[in-house]
């Protein structure tokens, strides 16, 4: 598989992956996901695929939720990333009700059509920052969307306030990176998620870009003073 943009920092950055996340986020990133799990399972999909899975958290608490009749499927193209998942879920009993797919974005192994929900946390960013492949990424994402389907985005965004905003991206600078990489041993991996972060795209910007990209509607729900949201999309 070629290498894509991004593929070294997530073949490496798994150390410690998961408490980072925790510690940057104060926590609150395992109920963000949790949001973002019930908003892709509430139009009862029969079958549902986390993009960029990572780690799994947003895969295994679709699992934990739903029910025996629907699929989850889980794509990610790190290696390690997936192997750590699929040791969380089989530490939560839930390796049978969670496929786990070494893949790309940019040319998603499924049928045209194939998920009724497809979900995505913290990592539309890496998608679209500053990424040549963005049109590809977005329009595989379509393809494999059944008609009607929902696609749901968690990701960090721009607080409306100055202020907050100001405030918020001081955060990122002086905690996040710093944080992150005596945490990891990563420097590069999270100065890039700190600038990523600083400088990625506002709520109507998202949703311009999803809209030109052929999504029929896009809504905005707006956590933590508007630092992350959830975006709801419509295929």
């Amino acid at each position: 598989m070629q290498e894509k943009p991004l593929h070294r920092i997530f073949t490496a950055v798994p150390r410690r992956y998961d408490l980072v996340n925790h510690v940057i986020t104060w926590g609150l990133d395992s109920g963000w996901r949790r949001q973002a799990a019930r908003e892709c399972l509430a139009s009862r999909p029969r079958r549902v695929l986390d993009i960029c899975c990572g780690t799994g958290d947003l895969a295994i608490h679709l699992a934990r939720i739903t029910d025996e009749a629907t699929e989850i499927t889980g794509i990610d193209y790190s290696q390690p990333m997936l192997d750590i998942a699929g040791v969380k879920a089989a530490r939560a009993g839930l390796s049978e009700k969670l496929s786990l797919v070494h893949g790309d974005v940019a040319s998603l192994p499924f049928p045209d059509g194939h998920f009724n929900s497809i979900g995505i946390s913290f990592a539309f960013r890496n998608l679209t920052y500053k990424n040549p492949l963005t049109a590809s990424y977005l329009e595989e994402i379509r393809r494999v969307l059944a008609p009607g389907g929902r696609f749901i985005i968690i990701e960090s965004s721009q607080p409306e306030l100055r202020l907050i905003r100001s405030l918020f991206h001081l955060y990122l600078r002086v905690f996040v990176a710093n944080v992150g990489n005596w945490l990891s041993g990563n420097r590069g991996a999270y100065q890039y998620l700190a600038e990523s972060t600083r400088r990625f795209l506002g709520p109507a910007e998202v949703k311009d870009l999803l809209l030109k990209a052929g999504f029929s509607e896009v809504s905005y729900k707006p956590l933590f003073l508007g630092a992350a949201g959830i975006y709801t999309v419509s295929g």
